[in-house]
């Protein structure tokens, strides 16, 4: 059993694509072609969709331009939307009606039945306080979990104060991340292969810190955007030390760096940091570059 996880990370999603882009270049072969399941949360969750829509079948360097291409208008608010929302203090900062537009351009009728990959996407429902997984292996069977795959991932996608929940059916759905930044651990237990091997691809580690001097007189106001950021790292961080546990060196490839050059903000789709973020991804090819071969021998 081979499983791809690809964490959250906004904008910064366009590294798991570099990279996924360079696997598929040194093997010959789709991401889908490679992996007999792919677990996604936010940002990575859309690239799951993307990487398993039957038609048209993207490779992971047309899913960079994804990023290049949609991120400037989905990250792009009107005047009304800044002045209505405080700056995203009264209400989500993103109208949501960009994105779903992208993600129509990328992922049409398909359905999540239609995965040409097994998928686990993750979302937290609301109303019931629970986690809730998208899985297409049940979509299969059972109709009332077969949703449109655009749906998917804007519920995957949906961050709290940056775009408004998401309702589908009896659900009221918001992103995966607030409790599976990093859902690897997630593919692995539905795997349920103790052999499995897992690659594991970040979007790049948060490179501001929170120094005591300033949190320690933070309220809910100052709490508020921070602590989703600490919420997404902080359980990244955990399960890459499960899984060395559980799979150990010889099963599990993280691919993950601290970024230098680019802004860590989830939002921060202007054409410089795009740039950098690319670069940021290249860097990692370089830095990694052994753990990257080890990647490319685990899955050929």
């Amino acid at each position: 059993m081979r499983i791809l996880a690809i964490d959250g990370g906004g904008i910064r999603g366009i590294m798991p694509a570099i990279v996924l882009a360079e696997i598929e270049r040194r093997t010959g072969r789709r991401t889908t072609e490679l992996f007999d399941l792919v677990a996604g949360t936010s940002t990575g969750g859309i690239l799951a969709c993307a990487l398993a829509v039957p038609s048209p079948r993207f490779s992971a360097a047309e899913l960079v331009e994804l990023y290049t291409r949609e991120g400037p208008g989905i990250f792009r608010r009107s005047l009304g939307k800044r002045i209505s929302s405080v700056e995203g203090l009264l209400e989500e900062k993103y109208d949501a009606e960009p994105l779903r537009a992208a993600l129509g351009r990328y992922l049409g009728p398909a359905r999540l039945r239609d995965a040409t990959t097994p998928l686990l996407i993750t979302a937290y429902e609301l109303e019931r306080r629970t986690p809730f997984f998208f899985r297409s292996q049940r979509a299969l069977v059972d109709p009332d979990y077969d949703f449109p795959m655009v749906d998917v991932a804007h519920a995957t996608s949906a961050a709290p104060t940056y775009w408004e929940p998401v309702r589908l059916g009896p659900y009221a759905l918001v992103d995966g991340g607030v409790y599976a930044g990093n859902p690897a651990m997630c593919g692995w237990a539905e795997a349920k292969d103790p052999e499995a091997v897992v690659i594991s691809l970040g979007c790049g580690l948060q490179s501001r810190p929170i120094h005591y001097r300033d949190a320690k007189g933070w309220g809910l106001v100052e709490w508020a955007r921070p602590i989703i950021d600490v919420v997404l790292d902080g359980s990244s961080h955990v399960v890459e030390y499960q899984l060395e546990q559980v799979a150990g060196a010889a099963r599990y490839v993280r691919l993950q760096i601290t970024l230098e050059m680019a802004s860590d903000e989830l939002d921060d789709a202007s054409e410089e940091n795009l740039v950098r973020l690319q670069r940021e991804g290249e860097r990692l090819l370089v830095e990694r570059a052994a753990d990257v071969d080890k990647a490319v021998a685990l899955l050929t």
